[in-house]
């Protein structure tokens, strides 16, 4: 019998998952209650130090209250091995005590029924204390003082990305001034170099050249950049007496092309070649837009095929179908997926960001140039300071890598 209390006592310690009393908690610490920094209001941000003593089972619990006499509601809780201030650098940096303070953002508490939660109201003075509960129950703190939550005007935790842009607008804002001033060297596009090969040889057999849009609609990035290099095309063409036709697998797309390549025939003096029915939406569906395109090439055979924009699986179909037929094929995309097939089957490929490159290195233009030049500045400083920061944080000195944090 006298092992009885000595197994009792091994039982409680195995429940709660070590030496027994190691939960329990002599004390509360003290609390800061501030407004949570950076947003619209509605939120108060509170936090407290870490207590060495609080185990797995301790749960730190917010609670607030419109007078400092109460009632008092609950509006948060918080687990002892979680909720640090390290796991919000947005709002509290990167000090290394971050790791030995708890935080908890309150945004709303429990009403009277405790079902349906009040929201905390800007410029409403709050009053805040914090309780912990263990094994031996719960404990609770001093009330804070009077807090209140703020509308911010600028969120500084973008302060980063802010200067960033802002040193980056610059940049390509200068670049465009020097392109009005000067030659700005581009290096050579080779795809975009046999443009005028490909039309050439169209114009000398007496057949037409293919444009073919990917499937992407009009608010997508390759597809702008493929109507910048339809008019390019159509205003050669339309100088050569070339046929232009246009397939198109959205009616918006194939509205904005007839226009692009309306103006480019009266831009070169020759608005009678030009005919709307040339520029036509082929299909709706994928696979029944391949079909209508591959027939357009068996058919009528035309001497170059241009595809420009973003493709899926229907790139094979067309760059396959196009190799048989014998005519120049001219391809660019930014679907790497699909860039291998244009690779292996076409004459030229433009690859990723030389599709968004070609309008300025056809059309010559100083803001198109300087632009360009502007962002291939931003893009070699970003490679430098990848290359420094990973030197840095081999190092262990953090300092970029906090710098550059997307928050």
């Amino acid at each position: 019998m006298i092992f009885l209390p000595l197994i009792a006592s091994l039982l409680v310690a195995a429940a709660l998952g070590g030496p027994a009393g190691a939960q329990l908690v002599a004390s509360v610490p003290e609390v800061e209650a501030f407004d949570t920094p950076d947003d619209a209001g509605g939120s108060i941000t509170v936090t407290w130090p870490r207590l060495e003593t609080a185990g797995a089972g301790t749960v730190y619990r917010v609670y607030v209250a419109l007078s400092a006499k109460g009632p008092f509601h609950l509006a948060a809780e918080v687990e002892a091995i979680g909720g640090f201030k390290s796991d919000d650098p947005a709002i509290f940096g990167f000090a290394e005590d971050n790791a030995d303070y708890h935080f908890a953002h309150v945004d709303s508490y429990a009403g009277e029924d405790d079902e349906n939660p009040i929201e905390i109201v800007t410029g409403q003075p709050y009053y805040v204390r914090l309780g912990v509960r263990s094994t031996s129950g719960e404990l609770r703190g001093a009330v804070t003082a009077a807090v209140e939550a703020s509308e911010n005007y600028f969120k500084w935790s973008k302060l980063n990305n802010f200067v960033l842009g802002t040193v980056f607008s610059i940049i390509i804002l200068l670049s465009i001034s020097l392109a009005r001033r000067r030659e700005f060297y581009i290096r050579r596009i080779a795809g975009l170099e046999a443009l005028d090969e490909a039309l050439g040889r169209a114009t000398e057999m007496g057949r037409a050249v293919l444009f073919i849009h990917g499937l992407r609609d009009m608010s997508q990035i390759p597809t702008i950049a493929s109507i910048n290099i339809l008019s390019r095309v159509a205003r050669r063409t339309a100088d050569l007496d070339a046929r232009l036709c246009v397939t198109n697998v959205d009616p918006i797309v194939m509205s904005v092309s007839q226009e692009t390549v309306k103006e480019a025939y009266l831009e070169a003096g020759r608005p009678d070649a030009f005919n709307p029915d040339d520029v036509f939406v082929a299909a709706t569906d994928q696979f029944s837009y391949a079909a209508a395109v591959q027939g357009i090439m068996l058919r009528e055979r035309p001497a170059a095929h241009i595809m420009m924009g973003g493709f899926y699986a229907e790139a094979l179909l067309f760059a396959e179908t196009g190799s048989t037929t014998g005519a120049i094929q001219i391809a660019g995309t930014d679907s790497y997926t699909q860039l291998p097939f244009f690779i292996t089957t076409c004459d030229y490929t433009l690859m990723g960001e030389e599709l968004y490159a070609a309008s300025a290195y056809l059309a010559r233009e100083p803001r198109l140039l300087g632009s360009l030049k502007g962002q291939d500045i931003g893009k070699a400083a970003l490679i430098a300071v990848i290359i420094v920061g990973t030197i840095l944080a081999t190092l262990d000195v953090p300092f970029l890598t906090h710098l550059f944090t997307a928050n």
